[in-house]
């Protein structure tokens, strides 16, 4: 399997055969248009990331929520490579905004399993992270189609997933959001673990062993490789950047969990934006 991260928590899983892509956010607006101005897809450089990459056999696009770090950039990717996409009904509003086919859209609300080429997806209920100053809307939704150039706030969460991807006798999860639903992964293991860790390093001493506890440890993934970390403020068309120190000490976030890995013997890689691995 070869996963390809594009920063935030966008990957693309390839099999040789069919490809997958969990969220889709290449654009990536400056804060300043995420605060006062509108945003739009940037074809040119999906086009060229979609180009390099090889993104030619894409069946379909999973959303782990409707903010538009997570979704933005769906609808022009599913249209451009004839890809379902498969989200909440806010991630849909969002593709429907978009033009994508009713036919192309499959919404899930959590426990579903879909049957995708060669991979098996289980949707998983999960918690986004806390809120910050700018991310307050969770449990928001987006009741209508939301048609570009919008809002960058009015990409509201509209519920958060967990996937479990199953590729012959592989599994690897993504867990998008630093939270944590107690007990929720009980019995749920997985080889790879991609674990969103915005937020920890502002998290107490508590928290982050909880956090751990309920993920790393209950999961035993032989690997885990950090996701949302990145400044996706920050386009992908320069040398990746951490979080905004407003919102998040990134040196200080990929520390405490590159030590939470090896206090438990399990092997930790981090990623640029734009970087494969071959898992």
């Amino acid at each position: 399997m070869r996963a390809t991260f594009f920063g935030t928590t966008t990957l693309l899983f390839d099999d040789g055969r069919d490809q997958l892509l969990f969220d889709a956010h290449f654009t990536r607006p400056s804060l300043a248009r995420y605060i006062f101005g509108r945003g739009v897809t940037d074809r040119a450089v999906v086009d060229e990331l979609l180009q390099k990459h090889r993104v030619d056999r894409l069946r379909a696009v999973f959303i782990s929520h409707s903010h538009h770090d997570h979704v933005m950039d769906a609808p022009y990717v599913a249209s451009r490579c004839g890809a379902a996409v498969y989200g909440s009904a806010s991630a849909l509003n969002v593709a429907r905004g978009g033009h994508v086919p009713e036919e192309a859209l499959m919404e899930f609300r959590g426990g579903e399993t879909f049957d995708v080429g060669g991979f098996s997806v289980k949707v998983i209920p999960s918690l986004h992270s806390k809120p910050t100053i700018l991310n307050n809307d969770l449990g928001m939704t987006i009741d209508a189609p939301l048609i570009q150039p919008a809002r960058l706030r009015a990409y509201r969460e509209g519920g958060s997933f967990d996937f479990l991807v199953t590729a012959g006798d592989d599994r690897y999860l993504i867990r998008p959001s630093f939270n944590y639903i107690e007990g929720q992964l009980d019995g749920i293991r997985a080889g790879v673990l991609f674990l969103g860790i915005a937020g920890l390093a502002k998290a107490d001493a508590a928290t982050e062993e909880k956090f751990f506890a309920e993920t790393v440890e209950k999961v035993r993934p032989r690997l885990v490789v950090p996701v949302h970390w990145d400044n996706f403020f920050s386009p992908l068309t320069r040398p990746a950047r951490g979080m905004p120190r407003l919102i998040e000490k990134t040196e200080v976030a990929l520390w405490r969990l590159v030590r939470a890995c090896e206090a438990r013997g399990v092997d930790c890689a981090v990623l640029p934006p734009r970087a494969s691995i071959t898992l």
